[in-house]
């Protein structure tokens, strides 16, 4: 077996929703052909759509790596770093507090990695909110509907927050 057939019976594992078999077989073709940068860059797909983020980032930095940095890979890597930095900021959004600020400062770090992460705006606009900073964050979620019109969290959150702060200016 070589690392294209073991990459074939990956996919046929993703069609019967096998994603643990298409973590195996992606694995199996990555130790065949270890240096093809490609096999990691599906793996890293692959674990990432598993929730399996560290890993996916490992193998996602492992492609850019023996690339020798082509933009595809670089992208993808991107993409998980901000995603990793969203997960990063909802947990300081659980405790609140000061730590509100990092979790804006993570989301600002995320939006930079991945401009078209209506998550990262979404938060971002909830963490902006939890501050009283609500022209700003009427501004996340103006970016993140834009990006996502349908998105009924973005919708109702612009919409409490718009009310907040008309309370806000009326009653000063």
């Amino acid at each position: 077996m070589n690392g294209a057939e073991a990459i074939q019976r990956a996919y046929e594992a993703i069609l019967k929703s096998d994603f643990e078999a298409a973590v195996e077989w992606f694995l199996k073709a990555v130790a065949l052909e270890p240096d093809n940068p490609d096999y990691y860059y599906r793996l890293s797909i692959t674990c990432a759509r598993s929730d399996k983020l560290p890993e996916a980032l490992g193998y996602a930095r492992e492609a850019l790596r023996l690339s020798g940095g082509e933009s595809v890979y670089q992208l993808h890597l991107d993409y998980l770093l901000a995603k990793e930095k969203a997960v990063q900021a909802e947990a300081c959004l659980k405790q609140g507090g000061s730590q509100l600020y990092l979790a804006v400062s993570l989301l600002k770090e995320a939006i930079r990695l991945d401009p078209l992460s209506v998550e990262a705006r979404l938060l971002l606009g909830y963490a902006l909110g939890e501050l009283e900073e609500y022209p700003q964050a009427i501004a996340a979620l103006k970016e993140a509907s834009r990006l996502n019109p349908q998105h009924e969290g973005v919708r109702g959150l612009q919409a409490e927050l718009e009310k907040r702060l008309s309370k806000t200016l009326r009653n000063k």
